[in-house]
């Protein structure tokens, strides 16, 4: 299926906006877990060098420390930390000594916005944004989530307190994420307090990742609209005015696709395109072809019915002479033999069309196949004992044509019957097969040659018309019909093969048939 260009096509428009998508996601999920690890192992540094300071400064006693709140809460309002860090000392009871939140001397003053309700394009935003979150949350990697635990503040002084490192992520009292780690206080070896650093800007640099997600989105987006465009530039716009061209045809006001521009294109839809205007000349190159042979049909019944009621008004008026009624007898004979021989012919010539089109062709042995029918004259009665000889000038050579058994017999019979008929008393009809090329492409090339009159050179390519006859000198009136050679052109061509028409330097006339062989 992806061997077709149109299908590359749609596959690759369709994926790219989600390609875009989760490359951004996975981009900004990456760094998100980055930032998450760094952040707990850069409030580990601080946190290990804050602890160590106030175990130097705030915590004295031999053989059992103690922490001295006052010192630790001294220490711990002369830190400044930063708005976005809170730092917290706990005694080993859990009890809380300081924190920097409320020891700090500083105020912060900041002016508060008006009071409105936010834009849509704000809510549209944050819409999304919590939308692609919650989508693309499958996407996120494991490291992200794993690299900080999700446990209580109880869980993480515990930890603490006995002499280890802990983190985890929560929501403080202000309903803040938070990262937060905790590490103990310790004088020499002993344990005398935990220290807990927590870091809340947590909050900030989600809704910045969430902010990000939005030009990808918008590109995906883009990206959907833009391939969405070309395809109906490149393939809805064409197929409609395929169908429209079309329905002008159905309707009969106009005879031919106008579809010069599509039928240039280098894809599927040009190839059905060019498909549709060759079987569009085909369907009325054949209604033409058909209009044409009921006219030639109708002139030719036309000539001896006419023939016949002439005779049979001129019979009335002569029914006391015998010798003219016994002519017209015979006329009137003539005709309805020749009626009965044009209606075999035009029936033979229309089942013969129906049959090139049902019919598969099949791998033929031309050699075997033209001695077959050519052996089908032996014995055969004729009026001027004409006998018919093949000569395989192939040497045996097992030259094989595809073609249909039937028509190609057809052609054979209709050619040997036409040089018998003309071939003088006693005489003979030779039929060749040769081998022979048409540039690269090897042919099989049959000759069917008699003794006869010849062609008259105005009429070697006049004979292959239908219902053109030229009787023989000495031919019962009505056996010709006109239709057998224009049969065998018809039947040849279909074969992709070619016939011609010429007068042998001895005398006599010679059909020559070229079949592409395989």
């Amino acid at each position: 299926m992806l061997g077709s260009r149109i299908a590359r096509l749609i596959f690759a428009s369709n994926l790219a906006g989600l390609i875009v998508l989760i490359i951004g996601a996975m981009v900004l999920n990456e760094m998100r877990a980055t930032f998450v690890v760094s952040k707990k192992q850069d409030l580990v540094g601080q946190a290990q060098i804050l602890s160590d300071l106030i175990g130097d400064e705030a915590a004295y006693g031999e053989p059992q420390p103690i922490l001295d709140d006052r010192l630790a809460k001294d220490v711990i309002a002369s830190l400044s930390l930063p708005s976005t860090l809170r730092g917290k000392i706990y005694d080993l009871d859990g009890n809380l000594v300081g924190d920097s939140y409320f020891l700090s001397d500083r105020v912060i003053v900041e002016n508060l916005p008006p009071l409105q309700d936010p834009d849509r394009l704000t809510v549209w935003s944050r819409s999304l944004s919590d939308w692609a979150v919650s989508v693309l949350g499958s996407f996120r990697p494991s490291e992200g989530a794993d690299a900080v635990r999700a446990i209580s503040f109880e869980q993480e002084f515990a930890e603490a307190l006995v002499g280890n490192e802990a983190a985890s992520q929560r929501f403080n009292d202000r309903g803040q994420r938070i990262i937060s780690v905790s590490l103990p206080i310790q004088h020499v070896t002993a344990v005398v307090g935990v220290l807990t650093l927590e870091s809340n800007d947590i909050d900030a640099i989600i809704r910045a990742e969430r902010t990000a997600l939005i030009p990808f989105i918008a590109v995906a987006i883009l990206v959907a609209l833009i391939t969405s465009a070309l395809l109906t530039v490149g393939i809805a716009n064409p197929l409609r005015r395929l169908a429209s061209e079309a329905d002008k045809v159905k309707s009969g006001s106009s005879s031919k696709l106008d579809l010069e521009k599509i039928a240039k294109r280098h894809d599927e839809i040009g190839h059905l395109a060019q498909s549709v205007e060759a079987m569009t000349e085909a369907l009325f190159e054949r209604i033409t072809a058909n209009e044409s042979f009921a006219a030639d049909v109708a002139h030719e019944l036309k000539n001896p019915l006419t023939s016949i009621r002439s005779a049979v008004e001129t019979a009335e008026m002569v029914q006391d002479d015998p010798v003219a009624r016994e002519k017209l007898r015979k006329v009137i004979a003539q005709d309805v033999q020749r009626l009965d021989r044009l209606i075999t012919d035009i029936s033979n010539a229309s089942r013969l069309e129906a049959e090139i089109t049902r019919i598969p062709t099949e791998r033929l042995d031309i050699s075997r196949f033209v001695r077959e029918v050519v052996r089908t004259y032996e014995g055969l009665e004729h009026q001027r004992n004409v006998k018919v000889r093949f000569h395989d000038a192939t040497m045996d050579a097992g030259l094989n044509v595809r073609g249909r058994e039937g028509p190609l017999g057809q052609v054979l019979r209709n050619l040997v019957d036409n040089a018998r008929s003309f071939s003088p008393e006693g005489d003979e009809v030779v039929v060749t097969l040769q081998q022979s090329r048409q540039g690269s492409q090897t042919t099989a090339k049959i000759l069917v040659e008699d003794n006869g009159p010849g062609i008259p050179d105005d009429k070697r390519e006049k004979i292959f018309e239908r219902f053109y006859t030229d009787r023989p000198a000495g031919a019962a009136f009505g056996n010709n019909s006109g239709l057998g050679l224009s049969i065998v052109a018809q039947i040849v061509a279909t074969h992709m093969g070619t016939v011609v028409a010429d007068n042998r330097k001895e005398g006599g006339a010679r059909f020559t048939i070229e079949l592409p062989a395989t």
